[in-house]
């Protein structure tokens, strides 16, 4: 069956189950994932830390992030997991020898090592920093490589909407605010008519990309399909909670691409556009359970930092691991 709009959460949380690659042994490292997280500036270090380890602990190989050189010290204490990459420049750090075009480059030259991108985390309004990314997201687009774009990746999107106009390996992941902006780019009120149907006007003004509008529900959109995810999470509203969502949805896009390559046997009854709503309804279910775990545990106490330790539980709690046996078959 299809994915539709009568779809249980029972049965979207099934096909979810059914993209996750089992853990077999004739894998390689760098199969199951290799994402890379863009952001990063001097001011923002905890935002792409947060995104890259929920990538990690949900089990993507190999996490990277590429960021400014005064970011990536501090992201470096936070965890030796990490792959640091310094490449990153805002406008004043620019080197007499360095332009955006040598930066831009040296960025772009890892697009051929990754899975999938994650735009915005920490990233800032810094000019030189949002060219580069807009380069990446251009250089992605050739190659047909995923991304995701949150916090000022959006500001991308709402000002450069070119860059992600009609290209489906795209996911937005938009707060309350951001998607006001993002809506008032493209003339859509969002106060007027069928607040069910704001998302998916959203998602076919940008030409079917996927929206995930966050809120008290999430409802998700590419223009013909919209699901709603509405797993009960925690009730504190900290920074930095979005930064799960992002590094969540990418990890399941690469195990969205090792199922398009059958690089384990399965039943091959998805495509490509259902697996993409499911990379999001999955990354929301899982952030949602890893909030609600975190709010159970810490109260009005709870930091950004608590839902990373809750990753791999929510996953377990939400999807499911496969048996060992079922592995071997």
């Amino acid at each position: 069956m299809a994915l539709s709009m009568s779809s249980t959460r029972k049965e979207v949380l099934g096909k979810v189950y059914k993209m996750i690659p089992p853990m077999l042994e004739k894998f390689h490292k760098g199969q199951l994932g290799r994402v890379a997280v863009i952001g990063g500036s001097e001011d923002y270090t905890g935002a792409p830390y947060f995104s890259a380890m929920a990538s990690a602990r949900l089990g993507c190989d190999m996490s990277h992030v590429i960021c400014e050189p005064g970011a990536s010290q501090v992201i470096k204490t936070y965890s030796p997991n990490l792959m640091v990459h310094p490449y990153m420049r805002q406008s004043k750090n620019l080197a007499a020898d360095e332009t955006i075009e040598s930066i831009s480059a040296e960025v772009v030259a890892m697009l051929d090592r990754l899975h999938v991108v994650v735009i915005g985390p920490g990233l800032g309004r810094d000019k030189a920093m949002l060219e580069t990314c807009a380069r990446v997201i251009q250089e992605a687009r050739k190659k047909n490589i995923s991304f995701v774009l949150d916090a000022d990746g959006l500001y991308l999107a709402q000002t450069r909407p070119e860059l992600v106009q009609g290209y489906k390996e795209c996911i937005l992941t938009p707060n309350v605010v951001e998607f006001g902006r993002l809506a008032k780019a493209q003339n859509i009120d969002v106060t007027a008519g069928d607040q069910t149907k704001v998302c998916e006007k959203l998602a076919n003004a940008f030409g079917g990309v996927t929206i995930i509008q966050k809120g008290a529900k999430d409802y998700i959109s590419n223009g013909q399909l919209t699901l709603i995810s509405e797993g009960e999470g925690g009730l504190k509203r900290s920074g930095g909670q979005g930064d799960t969502l992002t590094g969540s949805i990418a990890t399941l896009l690469a195990y969205r691409k090792a199922y398009l390559e059958r690089i384990w046997d399965h039943e091959n009854d998805m495509s490509p556009d259902e697996l993409l709503a499911l990379c999001a309804y999955g990354g929301s279910a899982i952030t949602r359970e890893c909030s609600r775990l975190a709010f159970k545990a810490k109260g009005r106490s709870l930091q950004a930092a608590d839902l990373t330790e809750h990753v791999h539980t929510a996953f377990l709690d939400i999807i499911g691991e496969k048996p060992t046996e079922e592995s071997k078959l």
